[in-house]
Parts: structure tokens; C-alpha cells; sequence
């Protein structure tokens, strides 16, 4: 790490504002981080996704890759499958936690819907396998804490917290149960009449820490009228009492969203770092990596954002040759493991059609990867020629608002249309009511094998995604119109996804043959 601690003494002497970056340009929100050794291990949010709870690893904070997914699926309910009269879009895993105890990793989730359960898994190496130990109650954006004496606790909410049995096996009977009066302590440094000294609005996202004996209790703030923070608490003893600093309080240009929930993390040589997301609207929830120095017994947040890197551990091309999918990959939705195969025919991923449906957002099997900033590119190659009458396959710029490159089989015939596709949500079941599409452009009838291409463009916050199509695979054509990439909180919860599927409305058993997803990001 040698050469990043240099170039940000050499920016802050020199005066240089360091480019507002994320380090990994692309949708890893909710990031928890531990170090073990000289590796740091780093899990985040992917909510209806699977498999879930991606884990990944660095040795320099900067450079990650994906080495594990805490478990395959979710089956509390059909709506992970997306049967039923519901869905699991913005709800599934959320807000994980990951701690090294005694040999052991263990990570903490919550499933947002019912059954309003939570999940602890382990693993003796972070690779997995991860193994289901225990469902303890909801627990809101729950952070693991391992105290020196051997108990565990739960922070959770806002301020709630719950002893767990040593074990993880539950919540410990007659263990600590209490609530920290976060919303009544005033900010350090700030006046007791000052609108923003005590918390009136979202204070959520906890994530303790001890050092030097004393508690830290990290936590997102968004006062009404201000914009997000991150403030923390502090105690001498676990039950308190606490005081309050806030220790971030900055928008990170170009925009104006501060940031949200995240951690501090110290290396080897004793050096602390501070990881939180910011919202950067079409891709998502970006982690960003600034320093983090101890001043008074507070750890303050430096400002500085360190630039990022090409993230090839977590996003990349695949030539679906291998006798397993790579990790770049999670499906939308529980899969369904017979109608996929990487087998049947050698070098291709092949989709199968097993469940009929009227549209994209109900469709299993669609296969999706993550966009990643300023700009990016995906390319597919097809071969339809397995379709059946009434199939749909294609590729998409993936979200609750979606950019679709689609082919349809009729009769005999293939054609290529370039769509746009807005789901529409039934608040009360979390369903698809319907979708309202919009054609867009010319209709081309194709051969059996088309390539697509899709061109992301996150720079500034333009958000656009275009649309190409080739049949030689050299001389692309533009398709369509301009796309405009965004983030609902109330839908998906999520960025823009590369998305491949194939999906039938009138008879099962046809296939699409994926030769190939190419990426780049120029």
C-alpha cells in the first residue's frame, strides 16, 4: 500500500483535490469490512440477486475481487422464485456484516419481507463453503460486534441492542436488551440550538468498533433540512453513556448526495481508512475509500476521495467455457437450475425455457452483471436458432426502468426491436401489476446469430445507455433510442445491470446459445 499512502501525502502537500472517484465505480452499497492478517474482506448488499452476499477480497483497500457468495439462494417464500403474487426486487439480502472471530468468519444478514427473519452463516476460510448456523429475529442494518470478553452483541436500528449467544445460535435469553437514546445525545462541537446538533431524521446503518478500550458506534445521519452525514458515538462502557461527533459532513462532487452507510478499517502498519457509498443515480451505490485520521480520540474523516481502479475481480467479459459460472455473474431471482446448462453444448451458456410468463421482470434465468463507471460496454453474441414461437431473448440495460435489445420468435421468423420497458409496482403485495412498453425505432427481421451490444455512459451524470446490433460481429448498427439509466428506491433499489435472458409466453423448451459476454470499460 505503499504507493497510495505516498500519493496522498504528496496531493495534500501539493495542495491537489483529489478526484471525487469511488473505488469501485459501480452498485456496491452497504459495504462491511474486516482485516485478517493483510487481507481485508469486504461484503455488500445485492438484495434479490443470487446467488447472494458477495465476498470480496483486498490486500490494498483499492484493487477487490470476488472470491465467494455466502449462499446459493433464498427459498423463505415463491416470491424469490418469482412465483406467486409478489417479488423480491429491493427486499432479499441486505445490509450484511462480516466478522473473523477464533479461526472462524461469520456473516450477518437481514431479509427484508416476511418472514422477517435474519441469517448467520460461516466459514473457516473466506472462500467458503459458508454454512447456515442460525435465523435470528429482524434485526435493521445489524452490525456484529465480538466484545473483548467473549460476548456478542447486535447493534441494530437506531441504537437498539441485543446480546446473542457466543455461539450465534440466537439471541442470548436473558441477555443484554437495550436502546442507546442516540436521538437525545447533541453533537460535539455544535450548539445546543443549532437544528443539526441532535439527530430528527434518518439515523440508521450501525457498524461498531472498539479501540484503545473505548466503544464506537458508526451510524448514517440525514437531519431534515440537511444533507447525509456520518456521525459516531462513543463510550467507555457498551451500555454508555455515549457522546456524539459528527465526523463527515460533506457532498463528494460531482454530486451533491453525501455519504451513506460504511466502516473504518485500520492496515498492518497502523493507518485507518474510511469506507462508505455515495448515490450516483443510474449505477448505483459507489463505495468510496478516504482517509481516516484520530484526532482527540474521534476518528475523522478526511474529505479526499482516493481515485479508483479497473475493478477486473468484479466486473469482466466470460467466454462461458468453464465447467461453473464465474463470479462476475448473479441471476435475477432464485434460478432455475434445470434450464440452464454450461454443458450441453461445449463453450456456450445455453438457456432453457421452463416457465411461461407475459414479460422481462418475471422471467427466470435472466442473468445480469454489474455496469461500472465513467462508461462501459457489454457485447453479446446469440444464437436463436433453438427459439420456439412466442419465445423472447435478448439483452438489456436491467432495472425497474429497463433498456431492452429484444428478439422475438414468430412463426419462422426472428426480429430484433429495441424497447423500453417500465414495471409497475403493487405497493401492497410488492408485485409486478404490469409492465408499459415503449418501441422504439425500426423492427429488423435477423438470421439465427446476432450480436448485441450495449454502451453505458455514466460520465457527469449523463446515465445514458445506447443500443447496438451487428451480424458479422465487426460492423455494429445503432438501434433505437437513447436510454436514461436510473435509480428507483422504491422498485428495484439498485444500479443499472448488464442483464442477458430468455423467456417464453406460449410453450417451454426452447433455448437461446450464449457464445459470449465481451466487456470493456474504455
Amino acid at each position: 500500500m505503499r504507493h497510495l499512502f505516498v500519493s496522498i501525502i504528496l496531493m495534500a502537500v501539493c495542495g491537489i483535490c483529489v478526484a471525487q472517484s469511488p473505488i469501485i465505480n459501480a452498485d456496491v452499497p452497504d459495504m462491511s469490512v474486516c482485516r485478517v492478517g493483510n487481507d481485508y474482506y469486504m461484503v455488500s448488499t445485492t438484495m434479490h440477486l443470487m446467488p447472494g452476499c458477495p465476498v470480496m477480497k483486498s490486500q490494498d483497500l483499492r484493487h477487490w475481487k470476488t472470491i465467494s457468495y455466502v449462499f446459493p439462494r433464498i427459498d423463505d417464500a415463491p416470491r424469490y422464485s418469482l412465483l406467486g403474487d409478489s417479488t423480491a426486487y429491493g427486499q432479499g439480502q441486505w445490509a450484511s456484516c462480516i466478522r473473523y472471530r477464533d479461526g472462524r468468519y461469520y456473516v450477518w444478514f437481514t431479509a427484508n419481507g416476511a418472514p422477517g427473519l435474519g441469517f448467520v452463516y460461516t466459514a473457516t476460510a473466506p472462500e467458503g463453503p459458508w454454512t447456515l448456523i442460525s435465523r435470528p429475529p429482524h434485526f435493521h442494518d445489524g452490525s456484529l460486534f465480538f466484545d473483548d470478553d467473549g460476548r456478542v452483541y447486535m447493534f441494530y436500528g437506531s441504537g437498539q441492542v441485543r446480546e446473542m449467544r457466543p455461539d450465534l445460535k440466537g439471541v442470548l435469553s436473558g441477555g443484554l436488551d437495550f436502546t442507546i437514546p442516540l436521538r437525545d445525545i447533541p453533537a460535539e462541537g455544535m450548539a445546543a440550538d443549532d437544528p443539526f446538533a441532535k439527530e430528527n431524521g434518518l439515523l440508521e446503518g450501525s457498524n461498531m468498533i472498539k479501540r484503545n478500550g473505548k466503544y464506537y458506534l458508526l451510524m448514517i445521519s440525514w437531519p431534515r433540512g440537511g444533507k447525509r452525514r456520518e456521525v459516531c458515538y462513543r463510550a467507555d462502557n457498551i451500555v454508555g453513556p455515549y457522546e456524539k461527533k459528527v465526523i463527515l459532513d460533506y457532498a463528494l462532487p460531482p454530486f451533491s448526495g453525501g455519504v451513506a452507510q460504511g466502516t473504518i478499517v485500520d492496515t498492518p502498519q497502523g493507518e485507518w481508512w474510511g469506507i462508505f457509498f455515495q448515490d450516483r443515480n443510474g449505477i448505483g451505490r459507489t463505495p468510496c475509500l478516504m482517509p481516516c485520521r484520530w484526532e482527540k480520540g474521534w476518528p475523522m474523516i478526511v474529505p479526499k476521495v482516493v481515485d479508483g481502479v479497473r475493478q477486473d475481480g468484479v466486473i469482466g467479459s466470460d467466454d462461458f467455457n468453464d465447467a461453473s459460472l464465474s463470479l462476475y455473474w448473479q441471476w435475477n431471482h432464485n434460478p432455475m437450475d434445470e434450464a440452464w446448462s454450461l454443458t450441453e453444448r461445449e463453450g456456450f451458456l445455453r438457456l432453457t425455457t421452463a416457465r411461461c410468463v407475459d414479460n422481462l421482470f418475471l422471467a427466470p434465468n435472466t442473468l445480469t452483471q454489474r455496469m461500472e463507471g465513467p462508461s462501459c460496454q457489454g457485447t453479446v453474441c446469440l444464437d436463436v436458432v433453438g427459439m420456439k414461437d412466442g419465445d423472447h431473448c435478448g439483452f438489456a440495460a436491467f432495472n425497474s426502468d429497463s433498456g431492452v435489445l429484444e428478439i422475438t420468435k414468430e412463426g419462422k421468423k426472428h426480429y430484433l426491436t429495441m424497447l423500453e420497458e417500465k414495471s409497475v409496482f403493487d405497493r401492497n403485495t410488492h408485485g409486478i401489476r404490469s409492465v408499459e412498453t415503449k418501441q422504439c425505432g425500426e423492427r429488423i427481421q435477423i438470421k439465427n446469430k446476432i450480436y448485441l451490444r450495449i454502451k453505458a455512459d455514466f460520465t457527469d451524470g449523463k446515465d445514458v445507455a445506447t443500443f447496438y446490433y451487428s451480424t458479422d460481429g465487426v460492423n455494429f448498427r445503432r438501434i433505437g433510442s437513447d436510454f436514461r439509466m436510473g435509480f428507483d428506491y422504491l422498485r428495484f433499489f439498485m444500479g443499472t445491470k448488464f442483464a442477458i435472458f430468455n423467456y417464453a409466453t406460449r410453450k417451454t423448451g426452447g433455448h437461446i446459445d450464449v457464445d459470449f459476454f465481451h466487456y470493456s470499460n474504455p
